[in-house]
């Protein structure tokens, strides 16, 4: 379900390496807990951000929820067709609903990150709580 190309935090975002960027997005069971999306707010291109920093929120009909940054660096491109049309958040969240590409300045802290099988594992333990 989760894709094995990718690196997930425990607050639902996912991260691809690609080279020397990192194109980050949230989780198929994170767009399934908000419910359908209405708004999204990106950060501006050039941005610095910190890892576990706050670059952005995403709005549905149940909640507004903040977006974490699993690596630090700079926002090299964001996906503006997201912010107006945020209805692929929820339609496919680990494609087209990618949400900013970062410059990382450490891309090899990708490899601290939960992989598909550790996601999917805190995933199931979370809803076996719930």
């Amino acid at each position: 379900m989760y894709p094995d190309d990718r690196r997930y935090t425990k607050e639902h975002e996912w991260v691809k390496v690609e080279g020397d960027r990192a194109r980050v997005g949230i989780t198929d069971y994170a767009q399934n807990q908000l419910g359908d999306v209405v708004y999204l707010e990106l950060p501006e291109v050039g941005r610095v951000l910190k890892a576990g920093e706050t670059f952005g929120t995403v709005e549905s009909v149940k909640a507004v929820s903040e977006l974490y940054a699993p690596l630090a660096g700079e926002v090299a491109e964001v996906n503006s067709e997201l912010v107006s049309s945020p209805e692929a958040i929820n339609t496919d969240p680990h494609g087209k609903g990618w949400m900013v590409v970062i410059r990382p300045s450490d891309p090899a802290a990708a490899g601290a990150l939960l992989d598909a099988a550790g996601y999917s594992s805190l995933v199931e333990s979370g809803a076996k709580q719930a």
